[in-house]
């Protein structure tokens, strides 16, 4: 997965547009009756082992795994897989 030329005519009009980057820490099933009692300094037990990677997707699609690192006191994404997209015919 390469980044687009900045040279191409094609693609300079949306270079710059937003995009949505999310990370998925994990998630669980939890009952309502369980939810309602969360409060400060609950703690919500999620489905991924501690060293899986996670996963960064752009506008919902995935696109990479990765590590979470601490960088300067905040959450960031260490890259270690690129995930292939299918070529279209």
């Amino acid at each position: 997965m390469n980044p687009p030329s900045a040279g191409s005519p094609n693609l300079d009009l949306v270079l710059d547009v937003p995009v949505k980057l999310t990370v998925e820490l994990g998630s669980c099933l939890m009952p309502m009756r369980e939810v309602l009692h969360l409060n400060v300094g609950s703690v919500v037990q999620l489905d991924k082992i501690a060293d899986e990677p996670v996963q960064l997707s752009v506008n919902r699609k995935l696109v990479a795994r990765g590590e979470v690192v601490v960088v300067e006191n905040r959450f960031g994404i260490k890259i270690t897989e690129l995930v292939a997209t299918p070529s279209k015919a």
